[in-house]
Order: C-alpha cells, then sequence, then structure tokens
C-alpha cells in the first residue's frame, strides 16, 4: 500500500467509541474515516493551542498567583501531550498500525476542561480584563471545536460543557448581576452548536455514504453483483476485504460460457439473465471467499485465486467445469446446460499488473475452447505448479 496513505484505527475502550458514536447504521468503512477525520486540520488545532497557551501565559503574568500558574503549567502537560500524540498517530496510521486513538480522544475532553478551569479562575479573581479575556479565549474555541470535529458530535458537546460551563459556575459566584445572563446565553450557544454539529455530521454521513453506494456500483456488475473488470483491477492492485493485492502464487482463471448463446436466442433475455445469476452464484461458492470473482461483460468471467502457492489451479478449474455443467433449472418448465471453458495464468512475479496476467489467461482460454466444450488451458509462460509437470499441454480436459 501507498506509504503516504493514513489508515487511523477505532478505539477500544468504551468511552472513548462513545464520544465517537456517529449514529446508527453507519458502516465501519464510514466510522473509521469520521475518526481519521479528529486527527486533520492542523491548522485549526495548532490555532487553538497557541490560543489558549498564550491567553494562560498572559493572564499568569497578570496574576502570578498558584491558581494561574496550575492553569498556565497544565494547559502546557496537555497541548505538548496532545501534539506528541498527534505526530505519533500520523506515522503510526502510515505504517497501518495502532493510532492511539482512545488516548487521543479522551486527552480532547481534558484539554477542553483546561479551558474552562481558566475561564473559572479568571472571573472569580475579580479582574475583569482577566474574566474578559478567558471568556473569548474559550468562546472562540467553541467554533473550532465543532469544525474540527463534527465527525464525533458528542466530543463535540461534551468539550464545549467542559470549555463553556465553568463560566456559569463563575457567574454565579462573580457578584455582578450582569455576569448571570451567560446561564442563558451558554446553555443556548451549548445547545445550538451540538445541534450544528450533529447536523453536519448527518449531511457528512450521508455524502460518504452516497459516495460509497457510487463507487460499489461503479465496480460491480448490475446484473449478478460481481465485481466488473474495473472493479476486479482495483481490487486485484489495492486488495479487497480478504483479498490481498496481486502476487506470485496467484492465478487467474479466465471463463467463457460454452452454449449460452443458443440458451439466450432460444429462450429470451429474462432467461439469460437468469442463467447468468445463477452462474455467478455458483462461482462465489466454488472460489471461497478468500478469491475475486468477476463479471467483465457477456458470458466471460474472471477468478483470481487466494494465495495459495501449494495449490494448483487446475483444481479449481476442473471444479468449476464440473459445477457449471449441472443442469440449471431456470423455472419450472426450463433447465438447460452450458459448459465452460478455462484459461488459467500464474502471477510470475511481485508487482505483475493484472491486465498483463489476464490476457495470458484470455490467450489460454480461447486455447481450450479451441479443443472443444468444457476444457481448460494453462498459458504456455505460466510456471506450473508441483506435481503438473511442466510439459503441461495447453489444453487438457477435466
Amino acid at each position: 500500500m501507498n506509504q503516504s496513505v493514513e489508515m487511523y484505527t477505532l478505539p477500544r475502550g468504551k468511552l472513548a467509541s462513545w464520544l465517537l458514536h456517529a449514529g446508527n447504521d453507519v458502516p465501519l468503512e464510514i466510522r473509521v474515516a469520521l475518526a481519521g477525520s479528529l486527527f486533520g486540520t492542523l491548522p485549526i488545532f495548532f490555532g487553538g493551542v497557541l490560543n489558549t497557551i498564550a491567553v494562560a501565559w498572559v493572564l499568569e503574568r497578570r496574576h502570578p498567583q498558584m491558581l494561574f500558574r496550575i492553569w498556565l503549567l497544565v494547559e502546557l502537560a496537555v497541548c505538548v501531550t496532545r501534539l506528541c500524540v498527534l505526530v505519533t498517530a500520523r506515522r503510526r496510521a502510515r505504517r497501518e498500525q495502532s493510532t492511539l486513538t482512545d488516548f487521543y480522544v479522551l486527552l480532547a475532553p481534558v484539554w477542553g476542561a483546561t479551558v474552562g478551569y481558566g475561564a473559572l479562575v479568571s472571573v472569580l479573581s475579580g479582574d475583569w480584563v482577566a474574566a474578559t479575556l478567558s471568556f473569548l479565549s474559550a468562546a472562540a474555541m467553541v467554533g473550532g471545536i465543532c469544525f474540527r470535529n463534527f465527525g464525533a458530535p458528542r466530543l463535540v458537546a461534551v468539550m464545549i460543557f467542559l470549555s463553556l460551563g465553568p463560566c456559569c459556575v463563575g457567574a454565579l459566584f462573580a457578584g455582578e448581576p450582569v455576569m448571570l445572563l451567560t446561564l442563558v446565553q451558554i446553555p443556548f450557544y451549548l445547545f445550538a452548536m451540538s445541534a450544528a454539529a450533529w447536523r453536519l455530521n448527518g449531511l457528512l454521513v450521508t455524502t460518504m455514504k452516497a459516495e460509497r453506494e457510487n463507487d460499489r456500483r461503479a465496480r460491480h456488475d448490475g446484473l449478478t453483483g460481481l465485481l466488473n473488470r474495473a472493479g476486479l483491477f482495483h481490487a486485484a492492485k489495492h486488495g479487497d476485504g480478504e483479498f490481498s493485492r496481486l502476487r506470485p502464487g496467484m492465478a487467474l482463471l479466465f471463463l467463457d460460457l460454452d452454449g449460452f448463446k443458443p440458451v439466450n436466442d432460444a429462450y429470451g433475455h429474462d432467461v439469460g439473465d437468469e442463467l447468468l445469476i445463477r452462474v455467478a452464484k455458483r462461482l462465489r461458492a466454488v472460489a471461497g471467499s478468500g478469491a475475486l470473482v468477476a463479471r467483465l461483460g457477456g458470458d466471460e468471467f474472471a477468478i483470481v485465486t487466494a494465495y495459495a502457492p501449494a495449490e494448483p489451479p487446475h483444481e479449481l478449474a476442473g471444479q468449476i467445469i464440473r459445477e457449471l455443467g449441472k443442469p440449471f433449472e431456470l423455472g419450472t418448465a426450463v433447465s438447460v446446460r452450458v459448459g465452460v471453458s478455462v484459461g488459467m495464468a500464474m502471477v510470475p512475479a511481485e508487482g505483475s499488473e493484472i491486465d498483463s496476467v489476464l490476457r495470458a489467461a484470455d490467450e489460454a482460454m480461447y486455447a481450450a475452447k479451441r479443443e472443444g466444450r468444457g476444457r481448460r488451458a494453462l498459458a504456455p509462460d505460466s510456471t506450473a505448479p508441483a506435481g503438473d509437470g511442466a510439459g503441461l499441454s495447453l489444453a487438457s480436459g477435466c
């Protein structure tokens, strides 16, 4: 895989998982992407860190007291730790290792609490310059919290509560009646921004689901549900589900049905389509979950075997020929038989392109078809697995 691609892991702990809950029925792939979004938008991250540290430092200089000194030290410790975890997580993501997601997520509410603590001690100090500066800093951070973390709306709500909640507490003990207005303002602000985060999250999830479905349709055959040619090429290059990328030891089988056109002409396209669907179902069953199965178009199919260098492709080809040779019951009065010709090509070396392997298997399939129905052939440039013999005939029956 390209080392520039970053893949972040989901949290394992209950609390972090609850904070990252993005809604019901969100597919795993999208949940992973949403978790990864928390590690992005670095300008906002650094802007927030510089803002909170600068405010804490200025007010500690203005009030060299223990409460303000604790604020500055804790602020520095939390921000530096978050930065170190962020840098480490991004490096580990490129190596496809665990990205410390639990720790990173739980540090976010702690950071929100430090902002709230600073606002509380500032207003209790009786210095309205300090109170104004700390309140403005806390309020300014809410926008960044919402925009940077809307992939996790619960986390947004918790961070806003911890950042602004102490302002309400401070207002109760400030001795200034005008400050009681914050008891109305801040809860409304918390509700509005949290609702906005849920709204943005819903729009993002909907968009990602649509993109995911469009991508699935672009790479899958609409009739059989198998991969199409584009999907096969993508999966062989990047991996797909349980399947690893194309590598030596794998084999590609190119299949062409024997006798499909007469069935299609005799019974119509509806029966022909149903036959292709049944063929696809049998191919999935024979190939197994670790293989790629694709419909390339018409009555042509391809299978890329799982990584099993000790298992010759001839055995799989023989099973396919036998399975597709059985009758297909396509209704109460329609029972048809077709055959299949199979061309086989081994993946010769690391980094082999699938189009060259597919071309070799295609040529072997035509060689097999020239020998008659239900035949299989190995491409002449493929290395025969142990036990097959180096002098394998280009076309052989099952």
